[in-house]
């Protein structure tokens, strides 16, 4: 069900942008209010997807756990040194309905952005949390089976991850919603994937929200895979993946899954029916700052490749721009959407933000653009707007010393793309701190049949080489630390 090509995505944080967008109208914003010019821009810089973080009702429950938890507060005031009450709403992953929230414009104002974005070729994804509701949704009342249940005991020895809910038919031990590795989330409830009813009831919710956009972002996945569920909570549990998957496919066939996943589970939930895993793999290596694990990784099978979202930061990570010096976050860009995949970007990562902003909180810091940074991934993304890069063929390249006894060919990742019109282009990035030279082996045959003009389209080099010298022994290269290039060849 993987689209064709590889298409890029926006993830923007809705409450935040409304909020900024309800200060310069003088009134609260709705989703209606979302501007025609900000989605013809999307459209312009080539996005496919739009993701709209966080537009599911949530609770008072939740608010007050947000602001009642003092290291979250810690957090949230590191983020906004000015912090009110009103910028903590609570977490748009303690959801307690799918439904739209009443504050941005309600079901009927999703359905209206829909069509405006789709009248652009945009496609919308939104949330889906499989593992975990607000400690205020109805179920709670209506069907506490569907949460996972503790006991006395289990509160005197984990109070951390369980809590006492107050029922007038009677007290109930319910679990947190919870990553085995760390301790619950005090502002959610475990759903009991254990139960097949309750199962059968987050499948209906899925498609419910099959039918009111094109994709969802579900988040944490692999939490509700039987092994992992069953290691967290000592107790047997269904796949369900597979059968959510073609559920909400039977409501909307081209429906599509991106998971965020990590613990090396990637492929398991690709093959499960996700069309798109997150790539935190190369994310993790990136940040080392060596080539050669990079360069080991995008040499995996490309049915595992084509389905990776690739991406430098998203809510859950720290900005890129705070993360990376700045010659490291173009040369780590230039690695990761440059290679096949969802190209997976984040509002503000363009300008360079450097605060993360708490899924918790409704208000932004203000910053300074750094317009160098925009400069460049203006450039970027005019690269990944081509079709050879969209939908061409693409390999790996191979670098050989360029003298016996320097080793600093070891520091180059480099592909190439292939158009179906003939268009070829190089990508090749020094990632090191020093200066690095190569032979770099290209896999064109037809350059030998005249000179060949090899232009950057990331820079304003451009160098004219003999084609046969070219295929024969290589592209040399001599690059600066941390840079990059990406040649359009033309004979």
């Amino acid at each position: 069900m993987q689209d064709r090509g590889y298409p890029s995505l926006y993830q923007i944080n809705t409450r935040v942008w409304l909020t900024e967008l309800s200060r310069r109208l003088g009134r609260p914003a709705t989703l209606d209010d979302v501007p025609d010019a900000e989605l013809d821009r999307l459209t312009d810089l080539g996005f496919d997807w739009i993701w709209f973080l966080s537009i599911w009702q949530t609770g008072p429950a939740g608010q007050r756990i947000s602001r009642a938890n003092p290291e979250w507060r810690r957090e949230f005031q590191g983020t906004l040194p000015d912090l009110q009450e009103e910028d903590i709403a609570g977490s748009g992953f303690a959801i307690t309905a799918y439904t739209v929230a009443t504050a941005l414009g309600g079901d009927a104002a999703l359905g209206r952005l829909r069509r405006r974005l789709a009248a652009r070729g945009l496609k919308l994804m939104l949330d889906f949390v499989p593992n975990h509701l607000a400690p205020d949704h109805p179920w709670v009342k209506s069907h506490p089976d569907y949460f996972v249940a503790g006991t006395a005991d289990d509160l005197s020895r984990e109070p951390q991850n369980y809590t006492r809910v107050r029922r007038k038919p009677g007290d109930l031990v319910l679990a947190y919603g919870r990553d085995p590795y760390f301790p619950g989330w005090p502002d959610t409830l475990q759903l009991d994937y254990g139960n097949p009813a309750a199962q059968a009831a987050m499948i209906r919710e899925l498609r419910a929200i099959a039918a009111r956009c094109d994709g969802v972002r579900c988040d944490m996945a692999m939490l509700v895979l039987p092994e992992v569920f069953g290691r967290t909570w000592g107790r047997p549990a269904a796949p369900f993946w597979p059968a959510a998957i073609q559920a909400a496919r039977e409501v909307t066939p081209d429906f599509r899954f991106m998971a965020e996943v990590y613990w090396d589970l990637e492929w398991t939930l690709q093959q499960q029916g996700f069309d798109y895993t997150y790539d935190k793999r190369l994310y993790d290596r990136l940040r080392e700052g060596a080539a050669r694990p990079v360069r080991e990784h995008l040499h995996a099978a490309m049915d595992f490749q084509v389905r990776l979202a690739r991406f430098l930061e998203n809510h859950d990570e720290p900005r890129a721009a705070a993360t990376f010096d700045p010659l490291v976050h173009r040369a780590a860009a230039v690695i990761t959407y440059s290679v096949p995949g969802l190209r997976f970007f984040h509002q503000g990562q363009f300008e360079g933000r450097r605060r993360r902003i708490s899924p918790h909180l409704v208000r932004g810091p203000e910053e300074s653009p750094d317009r160098d940074l925009e400069a460049f991934y203006s450039r970027l993304l005019a690269v990944l707007r081509r079709p050879t890069v969209r939908s061409g063929e693409w390999q790996p390249l191979a670098a050989r010393p360029a003298w016996d006894g320097n080793g600093s060919w070891d520091a180059f990742v480099a592909h190439a793309w292939r158009g179906s019109d003939g268009e070829r282009l190089l990508v090749a990035v020094n990632f090191a701190p020093h200066h690095s030279q190569c032979f770099l082996e290209l896999p064109f045959p037809e350059l030998k049949e005249g000179p060949v003009r090899l232009r950057d389209l990331l820079g304003p080099a451009c160098y004219e080489r003999d084609g046969t010298e070219l295929f024969e022994r290589g592209l040399y290269l001599d690059m600066p630390p941390w840079s990059y290039h990406a040649f359009d060849t033309r004979e």
